[in-house]
């Protein structure tokens, strides 16, 4: 699903008082943490996720790297936090993704 801008309004709102689920840390980006990503975005569709500061990538970098290994969108980038979306695989986990739709 190619999000609109009124789509990423919406989302980027819902994600507001989410706090960070998953963080990137000295070991960089691997694999296994994009498939433990992966995982967890077919249980939420919309988490947040924050760069350590002992990490060694950028923002911009996770971007490149979580959009051409995954089907998961960044919806938004806020210094070292960055928000994303991903329709849940589960038809009974997707509410947000349901909601988007609608926009």
């Amino acid at each position: 699903m190619n999000l609109r801008g009124k789509q990423k309004r919406f989302l980027r709102s819902k994600a507001q008082r989410f706090r960070s689920k998953f963080s990137v840390g000295k070991n960089g980006l691997t694999q296994a943490w994009v498939d433990q990503l992966d995982g967890a975005m077919n249980n939420y569709e919309l988490i947040k996720i924050n760069l350590q500061q002992s990490a060694d990538v950028t923002p911009e970098e996770v971007k490149d790297f979580i959009e051409s290994h995954t089907a998961i969108q960044v919806v938004q980038i806020i210094g070292h936090v960055l928000v994303l979306f991903k329709e849940s695989d589960d038809e009974d986990k997707r509410n947000i993704s349901l909601q988007v739709k609608d926009i």
